[in-house]
């Protein structure tokens, strides 16, 4: 094989919670994350010239060490132990950068996935993942998709029963937040209200879309729309069209919401967009 092409999807943070800031200054958590499908196309081609070489259709996103899909490849080669002959990476993407929806890591993920089948190296995901560790928190759940419970920093991954049919709507205001910023702003003492991921995973086994949805929460989210009051705007306006339930996802500052009636979705997407121009309509089938 000398070239392969994958797609990398976007993340969704059905809930989020931070239990603990730990000695290492990473902080505890406990989220129920949901692939969607909004992707990036990486497209991978061996070539002789000795390096890696990346390229996206993003101006403003580095190519060199700087990117995370660069020094995940970096990483893969190292972790298998064989020479770097040559590749060049392609990165189409779609998802927006900076949205809370794991850009960055799914494209590393992907990088990893998609080098492991060009060589044959025979990586297995529990190894592929602890390689993603060490390039991001994110990155494990991006190799592993699906729906899943993370616990720790995010890498302690356990697979839960997929999200009913459903469609999500999402939008993408364009204001800049720093992941960096929103966790140093977080005093634990003071949150209020925290996500029932107990019940959010019993309604999962039950296949219970509305349970789901009304235990939607991220306790990051009142940080971030303190300084960006278009979060909690759009939310309303999600669920003014009659979603389930709407959040915000990561840091943000993305918001997304789930809908039961495709009609319904579209109609709140049209809404939207005369607020934000990122706006998505995902239909999600439960596979």
């Amino acid at each position: 094989m000398e070239r392969i092409v994958l797609d990398a999807r976007a993340k969704l943070n059905l809930s989020l919670d931070v239990l603990r800031r730990r000695e290492d200054n990473y902080h505890e958590m406990l989220m129920v994350m949901q692939d969607v499908d909004i992707y990036d196309t990486i497209s991978i081609e061996k070539t002789d010239t000795g390096r890696i070489r990346l390229m996206t259709n993003v101006d403003f996103l580095p190519t060199d060490e700087r990117n995370l899909a660069s020094r995940a490849a970096d990483a893969f080669y190292k972790a298998a132990g064989i020479p770097v002959e040559g590749i060049n990476i392609k990165i189409h993407k779609r998802i927006p950068v900076a949205a809370g929806l794991a850009g960055g890591s799914t494209d590393a993920a992907g990088v990893l996935k998609a080098l492991n089948t060009l060589h044959d190296t025979g990586m297995t995901t529990e190894e592929l993942c602890r390689l993603g560790k060490t390039l991001g928190a994110d990155v494990p759940y991006c190799i592993l998709g699906g729906t899943a419970l993370a616990e720790g920093i995010g890498e302690i991954l356990t697979p839960l029963p997929t999200l009913p049919d459903c469609t999500f709507v999402l939008a993408h205001p364009s204001v800049a937040v720093s992941t960096k910023y929103v966790f140093q702003r977080l005093d634990l003492s003071r949150v209020k209200y925290r996500p029932d991921t107990k019940g959010m995973k019993q309604a999962l086994e039950k296949g219970d879309l509305g349970g789901v949805a009304r235990r939607m929460l991220n306790v990051l989210e009142p940080i971030t729309s303190a300084n960006h009051k278009i979060i909690g705007e759009l939310e309303n306006i999600m669920l003014d069209f009659g979603a389930l339930g709407a959040a915000m996802s990561g840091s943000g500052p993305s918001v997304f919401a789930i809908f039961s009636d495709e009609k319904k979705a579209e109609e709140c997407a049209a809404e939207l967009k005369k607020r934000v121009n990122d706006v998505f309509i995902v239909p999600h089938k439960k596979k």
